[in-house]
């Protein structure tokens, strides 16, 4: 323990080498005064919480000292004292001040800090790293990315690499309008690092970073069609539209999917999802009866969304497609009368809007006879069996929806009977969410019956308006703006930890409501088998093509 009249001693000292650094014109001439104050940092408590606001304050006039400076500053960044800690921390960022090249170093040390446990000690590192970036925003963004890290620069510490994460989330991108100035080379510069860093990140980081995206005056409203372009390009990459498709790679089947709804926003502003809908029609609905039952009813509603966006030419391509997956419409009531409703809506709301986009191309698929005055009418040829069989499908739909609509009504009647009677809140909870449940099973039935109408005509009217709303689309519009949709990614669930983000609303925000629906037509057609998870949670560990569940 040191004596209290040798602390004394060296307070003194150092107060008289600060004052002559002070006084000094040619600080460069006092290098004992310095050589002095480093020494202090190795004495006494107090005379260490001293130097450690000394040594950065007059760091830049002695460059032959700067190494043994940075090294007795590191020190006492390391002291089991909590205030000397705290202070030392202070006072790294003045290290950069008038000497920049020490920014990227700096903002090493302080990133390591990030972990520390106590709260005041975080504070003091979250302000240094704030004043760097006000400093050089540029630099210290691209330094502070280096610890996320890439595919060819993977980060080496997982629970550092969190903690950045969660500081660049919570302390950078909220004053995205303060710090990235000038606005259009700043958005652009963190752009850059954040496509370099989308390489290798788990589904919540990817929407984490997309959403900030999507903030930004360089994406924002005004921005032209080829910034949409850039945005679909970075959603096509996560989603690994050039990689051979494996049907027992759940992993990437997440993906895909959730990397889809993400898309559909900028297919409404005008970018193309021609590489999104090729590869489905490729490889992904030639398989449909073998994915995983939970994820066929994701996949239908990515196509129903998607569909009104479709070039002509794309309809036409993935046209063929939709009619074969219209073997979910039976051909007959067999008895057992099993049918999903919903994955009937989808694929009737899917087929007229591409069909509207290219009716000539039903021709030979449900056999009508559509004039376009193009060579690829077909209209020589004789394709009544396919009309016949698809008529009979849509009469079989119509049939079973009509028997389901009057239960469903009748169970709605019963819905309110049991209200009135209910005593407590949960039982009135329940019923009240059995009453949403049915109603959505309606407009499900309502939509079907508007759409197979039309579809009993020699030369049917394709609806390719908005006069049909999906039934989960009606049916989450209290809750948050669709533009939150779900993500893509390839690292372990949270960046902080807290667990998955199943229960993220939006777009996709459906999944439970689909399962509680189907559940509610389940029993009257036995249909309701195929409901999903909840959109926008990560999928699994670190890695392209690894454990995205």
């Amino acid at each position: 323990m040191t004596d209290p009249s040798d602390e004394a001693k060296q307070i003194e000292k150092l107060y008289e080498f600060g004052e002559r650094l002070n006084e000094a014109k040619d600080k460069s001439q006092n290098v004992k005064d310095y050589e002095g104050i480093i020494e202090a940092a190795k004495t006494s408590l107090k005379a260490k919480q001293l130097a450690a606001q000394l040594i950065p304050r007059f760091f830049k006039f002695f460059p032959d000292l700067s190494s043994r400076a940075v090294d007795a500053h590191l020190d006492l960044i390391e002291e089991e004292e909590l205030g000397v800690r705290v202070q030392a921390i202070r006072g790294l960022p003045l290290f950069c001040k008038d000497t920049p090249e020490y920014l990227s170093k700096i903002v090493d040390i302080l990133v390591q800090l990030l972990a520390a446990e106590e709260i005041v000690e975080r504070d003091a590192v979250h302000k240094a790293l704030m004043s760097l970036l006000r400093q050089d925003v540029k630099a210290s963004l691209t330094a502070l990315f280096k610890h996320i890290g890439s595919v060819d620069e993977p980060s080496t510490d997982e629970f550092i690499r969190e903690k950045v994460l969660s500081f660049i989330r919570d302390k950078v991108f909220p004053l995205k309008a303060e710090l990235l100035k000038p606005q259009e080379e700043m958005e652009r510069h963190i752009t850059d690092l954040i496509k370099k860093s989308l390489e290798d990140v788990t589904g919540a980081e990817f929407r984490m970073f997309m959403d900030f995206l999507k903030s930004l005056s360089l994406f924002g409203e005004k921005a032209p069609t080829e910034r949409m372009k850039e945005l679909i390009g970075i959603i096509e990459g996560q989603a690994d539209l050039d990689a051979q498709f494996n049907v027992s790679d759940a992993d990437h089947i997440d993906r895909l999917i959730s990397c889809l709804y993400m898309a559909l926003p900028f297919f409404l502003r005008g970018a193309s999802g021609s590489k999104f809908l090729n590869y489905l029609n490729k490889h992904i609905i030639p398989v449909f009866d073998k994915l995983p039952e939970e994820r066929k009813l994701d996949l239908l509603k990515a196509l129903a969304e998607i569909s009104p966006y479709t070039t002509p030419q794309d309809s036409r391509q993935i046209l063929p497609s939709v009619a074969v997956l219209l073997k979910y419409m039976p051909l007959r009531k067999t008895g057992g009368e099993e049918m999903n409703f919903t994955y009937v809506e989808c694929l009737l709301y899917t087929f007229h809007h591409l069909a509207h986009k290219a009716p000539n191309a039903t021709n030979s698929l449900c056999g009508y006879k559509i004039v376009t005055g193009q060579p690829s009418d077909r209209l020589g040829e004789d394709f009544s069996d396919c009309y016949k069989d698809f008529t009979e499908r849509l009469t079989t739909v119509e049939d079973l929806t009509r028997a389901t609509m009057k239960k469903l009504t009748q169970g709605l009647a019963d819905h309110n009977k049991e209200m009135a009677a209910a005593k407590t809140d949960e039982a009135k909870e329940k019923i009240k969410t059995q009453k949403q449940n049915t109603t959505t099973g309606l407009r499900t039935c309502n939509n079907i019956l508007a759409m197979s109408k039309p579809l009993h005509s020699k030369t049917p009217s394709f609806i390719g308006d908005k006069s049909v709303n999906l039934s989960w689309k009606e049916a989450t519009k209290p809750s948050v703006p669709s533009t939150t949709t779900a993500s893509g990614g390839k690292r372990p669930a949270s960046i902080n930890g807290s667990g998955n983000t199943a229960s993220k609303k939006g777009r996709g925000s459906g999944g439970l409501q689909n399962q509680l629906v189907n559940r509610a037509l389940e029993g009257i057609s036995r249909g309701g088998r195929g409901g999903i998870r909840g959109r926008g949670r990560g999928w699994g560990a670190r890695g392209r093509g690894r454990g995205y569940r």
